[in-house]
């Protein structure tokens, strides 16, 4: 590089961030949006505010392994480093050609994001980052390495470096800084340290060997032992407190052939494909699921129909209730929770608000059950894409050691939504009908976000990871672990292009051929709009639709008083058999009983026994069995045989026979009965206790209204006021849109421009940057009429009605009233602004040529 390239290199992150473009720009503030909330007001404040530490930390987090590791090799280079030294502590001796290639991407990624700056030959950390990763005693680099050899020295006596001078084979020198420099140079020059590592003793040898890789401090005695000896007295070893010795940097990057990190990994790790299947297979396997799950959520809200389970008092489901919620729907409890939670995200379960605080259905549950099924699933399939309430973290512990409940506070877990697309994404990539190794999957996230999970499986973002492809298998996003065409469609994804190009296997057990990777990963997507979700949900709705079941209009009535329908009923014929029969068990086929109580039960709610005949006969493809006739006509002869009322309560029937048999029934001695006349019987018991306990000695009574008419008794559902789904909590800051960040870019330029352009000097305003002009207002409109006049350009000081004062630059346009109408570079508009609130104005210098 020439001395006036040289001469033009910035000198800190605000000159490099000064040297680029807009597009550059643009794409720093896409991928670090914490530097844009609020806007800078000019490119040094926005330096000064990626040099922070929350926001480092937040940009070393969303590095892959590989541009992390290249950060960290920076961070022990020497400052500045070229380009090519910082090669060579990635690729090593042996200069590996996959490092190789994924360098540039790395090294590309850290200057998009500003985390590096300045040109090839003096490259430079920012400066948080390098406190971050530089190795030291508290905090140990993970490259393994130790401090350099003039930092393990900086408190040594400068007799004793002489000392390891002459030892090492070198001329001593006058002063501790040569000397240093000279046992460096040693260090550093590789067939020099071969000379010298080739006399060590193989015991010496030994030791080096078990510090190289780190970490590098080890403890010695006050009188070490020989094999210790020769290497202290070399240097190759150096004291950093009393008893604890380093093993220099330098020495270690010798023994690492170069290499600052054990295990360099350049490319991502492949996702392996566990098994594959029939892209068909997959398809109508996940619309299996996807039609369950709408099936559960159903389960589930009419299970709550009437009033859900209460609400904690510090919220959420008791343990009791998610016990009785998963033995209702036949599942698990932590599958129970994933159905409460989902049902919540997608904004139809809610609490009532109310004294006795209750759960129950929303009234936007009603409006989604009158949608066709493919249209409800991908309500839910989105509102499970987009939520931060995780279940699986259901029954944990919070930070205060409280138990987190389901529909409680605490569940939200803001990377989750950026996972679960991810997962989804990976197996989109495989070839169609593909199911991915979980533990491949945890792998490649755990490279693609280095710092965000540990290498073991316990983190955070692995659990998420396994809690996805489990809960998108129930969801029937994806189908025997291989994602489906709706799936496909439902995160935006092409046809894979691994399908593409080795087509599908055949069976299930067939294996796959491993593609392997880019240099660098994709790029992470950006966020879509509301209509581009709209869209891919309306696309995913469309191929799962031919693929769910068409629901039934018929049931099979059997001798053994059950029906079986063969599959999805249509909602009215549903609905009655629920309250005419009991659902004795579920499957492909769901088997309904019938009973004297659920029998009782239709008939209370106001159907007759000529209605529940014609309905039968109506919705049955076999003939309607005489048992069941006979039942039917059964309890109806009976019922509302005997009537209740308030009385206290009384019962009264036209069959004083009943009546004394009623009364001769030991079980009724509860109810404390007595007889007022022949067809009448008072009791000390209320209604709803004399009605339920003499049905419970298989009586069929019937409850009546003051008036002596039979009351007919219907489950009235409890709906939730208007409620709205629960907000996703963003992991930071959203990602700014095209708009925003050209409006951003335009307004940080623009006040660069006026606190960097040199100002004309004057007595009032002597031209230092960051002051505001200070002129008097006699000063102030001359100056403004004459650039108007000119056309020149100024430099104000202005204070708003809020008192916050700051400097702009403008083209005067007009100056009357009291106003001056000038175009506003900082702005980017024509504004106008009162005089009276110009603190002063200064003309800009003449640009120099």
């Amino acid at each position: 590089m020439s001395s006036d390239e040289k001469q033009v290199a910035p000198r800190s992150l605000a000159e490099a961030l000064r040297a680029k473009d807009d597009g550059s720009l643009a794409a720093l503030l896409r991928a670090r949006p914490d530097l844009i909330t609020p806007v800078p007001t000019d490119l040094t404040q926005l330096a000064t505010r990626a040099g922070t530490r929350a926001s480092v930390v937040r940009a070393l987090e969303r590095l892959d392994r590989f541009t992390l590791q290249t950060a960290e090799a920076l961070a022990v280079a020497p400052e500045p480093a070229d380009r090519e030294t910082l090669l060579a502590l990635l690729a090593g001796d042996e200069n590996d050609p996959a490092v190789v290639g994924a360098f540039p991407h790395a090294l590309a990624a850290l200057r998009e994001q500003a985390l590096v700056w300045g040109p090839d030959d003096r490259l430079r950390l920012v400066r948080t980052a390098r406190e971050l990763l530089a190795p030291s005693p508290q905090h140990p680099s993970p490259t393994g390495l130790g401090p350099t050899v003039a930092e393990a020295t900086s408190g040594m006596s400068p007799g004793r470096i002489q000392e390891i001078l002459t030892a090492a084979g070198l001329p001593t020198t006058h002063d501790a800084v040569s000397a240093v420099a000279s046992l460096t140079g040693l260090f550093t020059d590789r067939a020099r340290m071969a000379e010298l590592l080739a006399a060590a003793p193989p015991d010496s040898l030994d030791v080096l060997s078990r510090l190289v890789w780190g970490p590098p401090y080890g403890q010695v005695t006050a009188d070490p032992a020989s094999r210790l000896r020769w290497l202290l007295d070399r240097g190759l070893l150096l004291p950093t407190a009393p008893g604890t010795v380093v093993l220099p940097r330098e020495v270690a990057l010798h023994l690492r052939a170069g290499r600052a990190h054990r295990d360099t990994q350049p490319l991502p790790p492949a996702v392996e494909p566990a098994a594959t299947h029939r892209p068909q297979v997959v398809d109508t396997t996940a619309a299996g699921q996807a039609y369950t799950s709408l099936a559960t959520i159903e389960e589930l809200l009419k299970d709550w129909d009437e009033g859900g389970p209460t609400v904690l008092r510090a919220g959420g489901l008791s343990v009791r209730d998610l016990k009785r919620t998963a033995v209702a729907l036949d599942v698990p409890e932590p599958v129970a929770a994933f159905w409460v939670e989902l049902a919540y995200a997608a904004g139809l379960l809610a609490s009532d608000g109310e004294a006795d605080e209750r759960y129950a259905a929303t009234p936007a549950y009603d409006e989604w059950l009158e949608l066709p099924a493919a249209e409800r699933w991908t309500r839910l399939a989105t509102a499970w894409l987009s939520a931060t309430r995780t279940a699986g973290v259901i029954g944990g512990r919070d930070t205060k050691e409280r138990t987190l409940a389901a529909l409680g506070p605490g569940l939200d877990r803001s990377a989750a939504p950026e996972v679960r697309h991810r997962v989804l994404t990976l197996l989109a990539a495989l070839p169609e009908g593909a199911s991915a190794s979980p533990d491949s999957l945890v792998a490649r996230l755990h490279w693609e976000r280095a710092l965000r999970g540990a290498a073991s499986s316990d983190d955070l973002r692995a659990r998420l990871a396994r809690w996805t492809l489990s809960e998108a298998e129930s969801l029937g996003i994806t189908g025997r672990g291989a994602l489906s065409a709706h799936g496909r469609a439902l995160i935006g994804a092409q046809p894979s292009a691994a399908a593409t190009e080795t087509g599908t296997a055949s069976g299930p057990g067939d294996k796959l051929p491993v593609h392997h990777h880019r240099h660098h990963p994709a790029p992470p997507p950006q966020p879509r709009s509301a209509a581009e979700l709209a869209s891919a949900a309306a696309r995913a709705g469309k191929l799962l639709a031919p693929l769910l079941p068409e629901p039934l209009d018929h049931v099979l009535l059997q001798a053994d008083l059950t029906a079986v329908a063969p599959g999805p009923l249509q909602r009215p014929l549903a609905d009655t058999l629920d309250v005419l029969a009991d659902v004795e068990s579920k499957g492909g086929a769901t088997v309904y009983r019938f009973t004297p109580g659920s029998v009782r039960r239709a008939l209370d709610a106001g159907r007759s026994a000529s209605d529940l005949h014609a309905f039968l006969s109506e919705h049955s493809r076999t003939p309607v069995p005489q048992p069941l006739t006979y039942l039917i006509d059964d309890v109806a002869r009976r019922h509302g045989h005997l009537r209740i009322g308030s009385a206290s309560a009384y019962v009264r029937c036209d069959d004083d026979a009943l009546l004394n048999e009623i009364i001769a029934d030991k079980r009724s001695q509860g109810l404390r009965l007595r007889r007022l006349a022949p067809t009448v019987l008072a009791a000390q018991a209320d209604p709803a206790t004399l009605l339920e306990g003499l049905r419970s000695m298989g009586f069929a009574p019937a409850a009546e209204s003051a008036e002596g008419d039979v009351l007919i008794t219907r489950a009235h559902a409890h709906r939730t006021p208007p409620r709205t789904a629960p907000e996703p909590v963003p992991d930071g800051p959203p990602s700014p849109d095209t708009t925003l960040l050209g409006a951003a870019i335009r307004a940080i330029r623009a006040g660069d421009l006026a606190s960097t352009t040199p100002h004309k000097p004057t007595a009032a305003a002597p031209g230092r940057n960051g002051t505001l002009p200070r002129t008097t207002s006699a000063e102030t409109l001359a100056t403004m009429q004459a650039a108007v006049l000119t056309g020149d350009t100024l430099w104000i000081g202005y204070v708003n009605a809020e008192g916050s004062a700051s400097q702009r630059v403008i083209a005067p346009i007009k100056v009357e009233g009291g106003f001056v109408t000038a175009y506003d570079h900082t702005a980017d508009e024509v504004r106008t602004y009162p005089l009276h609130r110009v603190t002063g104005v200064a003309e800009l210098a003449d640009e120099q040529a």
